[in-house]
């Protein structure tokens, strides 16, 4: 069995992610998150799929626990096989308003936590000559948006550091590689569908395909499990040629 860590594993993007891992039944899984019943959400997991699962609370803004998160998963599994870095946060502000704590914690959640992680997990993947590390980036990481100066700064840092990681990584048989996703339907999405719906009097359908997805050819969300399964891909050995690629999965986005 391998061993996965996947952040922001207990709701969103990185529970499906999660989730499409546990369907194999070859990985064990390290959760993480800031819900009061992470634990729980770990739990049933394992239970339904059979596997065995561990679950960290630490927080992206703390580099010491994230190398304890690291500590504490290699004395339950043995190694950590593959990384996810999938936590992340966003705010929307002009930029002569956007807060400096904002800034900040979009910087170090979104970025600086990978590079804390990635840097932990490495001698292990150097010593047994197999390393995959996933970015969970944005089609905002290729593009960008105004108003989401943080964000977008943030995401493309992410696709440098995995093309950095990647070379530096070929040797050991570690590979690095970024998924770009554009709108994926979580829980948080919902919400603001809803939000945007109420303050532009607009059917929430209109919401969707007129200002979430205006920008997308095919005016679909990105499901979940598609990135799910990339991302099983990616960390299989069938991927160890692949590496430093930023793939957008933004319903053609990019392609304008």
């Amino acid at each position: 069995m391998k061993t996965i860590l996947i952040t922001g594993s207990t709701s969103g993007i990185g529970l499906g992610i999660a989730k499409e891992f546990a369907k194999t039944k070859q990985y064990n899984i390290i959760f993480n998150g800031l819900e009061t019943n992470g634990q729980e959400i770990a739990e049933a997991v394992g239970k339904e799929f059979g596997i065995a699962v561990m679950f960290s609370n630490a927080n992206m803004l703390k580099p010491e626990e994230l190398r304890k998160m690291v500590a504490d998963g290699i004395t339950k599994f043995g190694k950590i096989d593959i990384l996810v870095n999938n936590a992340g946060i966003q705010h929307v502000s002009p930029i002569d308003e956007f807060p400096d704590e904002k800034w900040n914690a979009i910087i170090g959640i979104n970025l600086t936590s990978a590079f804390y992680l990635t840097k932990a997990v490495w001698p292990g993947m150097k010593e047994r000559k197999f390393g995959r590390i996933i970015n969970i980036a944005s089609a905002h990481g290729l593009v960008a948006s105004e108003f989401k100066s943080a964000y977008v700064a943030s995401k493309h840092g992410i696709v440098g550091f995995t093309k950095t990681i990647a070379l530096e990584g070929a040797p050991f048989n570690i590979n690095c590689n970024a998924v770009c996703p554009g709108y994926v339907k979580t829980p948080l999405v919902e919400k603001q569908i809803a939000d945007q719906a109420k303050t532009h009097n607009i059917p929430e359908s209109e919401v969707v395909s007129k200002i979430m997805l205006a920008k997308q050819a095919v005016k679909e969300f990105v499901p979940v499990e598609t990135l799910g399964q990339l991302s099983v891909f990616l960390a299989s050995d069938a991927a160890t040629t692949l590496t430093g690629t930023a793939i957008p999965v933004d319903g053609g986005w990019n392609a304008q």
